[in-house]
């Protein structure tokens, strides 16, 4: 086995509708940095399986017969804490992406999204950040940035430098900092460094608020060059 293959993410993932698993396996299969583990199409072999298998990321479809996402989700996190797990449902409820959030879920991608909205998910969670779908994040997180005392929004927003600008849009993005930085062509300390600051200007602490930040401004409306394979869309 060589080092490419052992620094791959190990991915596990589950889905009730053969024509969604398949696309979700051709997804994973297509990413080099990623290497699919297993599968499952109901709760009770997901949960048997992932917790077997202890895949750095578990993607999980919220309805499977036997035992639904919220289910595997609770029992595979108390079995194995270090894995990250990430939703892709059907699902546009608030009520849904909460509870989910408050058991430890990092991720919550929606069908109808572009299949590049799981791939950014799965190397997101994967790294450690909550990942939400830009279509739900700002229902769900809220319209109030937790500015600091005395500033309003447009101007805190107006204190950001181009380059905070830059930094803070491809993180929501789901880019790594050495991606941005790659992009940018600045060091990763610079990236670490302008994101803090505009964080700090805006009054933000996590990222799922810069998520909900970007989708007000339009941010995450990005098409990619050459998108991966396109998830099929039936839905049971």
């Amino acid at each position: 086995m060589n080092l490419a293959t052992l620094a791959r993410l190990r991915v596990f993932v589950a889905d009730d509708h053969p024509l969604i698993l398949d696309g979700i396996k051709a997804l994973v299969s297509a990413d080099p940095a990623l290497e699919l583990v297993g599968e499952a199409r109901d709760g009770p072999t997901a949960l048997a399986r992932a917790t077997d298998l202890k895949p750095d990321v578990a993607v999980l479809d919220l309805s499977m017969p036997g035992l639904n996402g919220i289910e595997v989700s609770r029992k595979l996190l108390a079995a194995c804490p270090a894995c990250r797990i990430l939703i892709l449902t059907v699902h546009e409820d608030d009520g849904y992406l909460r509870k989910l959030l408050a058991l430890g879920v990092a991720g919550y991608v929606l069908k109808r999204s572009a299949p590049e909205e799981l791939r950014r998910g799965i190397h997101a969670v994967s790294a450690g950040d909550v990942y939400l779908d830009p279509a739900i994040a700002g229902r769900a997180i809220g319209r109030k940035a937790a500015l600091l005392p005395g500033k309003s929004l447009a101007g805190a927003i107006a204190e950001l430098s181009a380059r905070e600008v830059d930094v803070l849009r491809l993180a929501a993005l789901g880019h790594s900092n050495k991606a941005i930085a790659a992009m940018l062509e600045i060091a990763v300390k610079s990236v670490d460094t302008y994101k803090a600051r505009a964080m700090e200007k805006l009054g933000f602490k996590s990222r799922v608020e810069v998520i909900r930040f970007a989708a007000t401004k339009g941010w995450l409306e990005h098409v990619e060059a050459n998108p991966p394979p396109v998830l099929p869309l039936a839905r049971s």
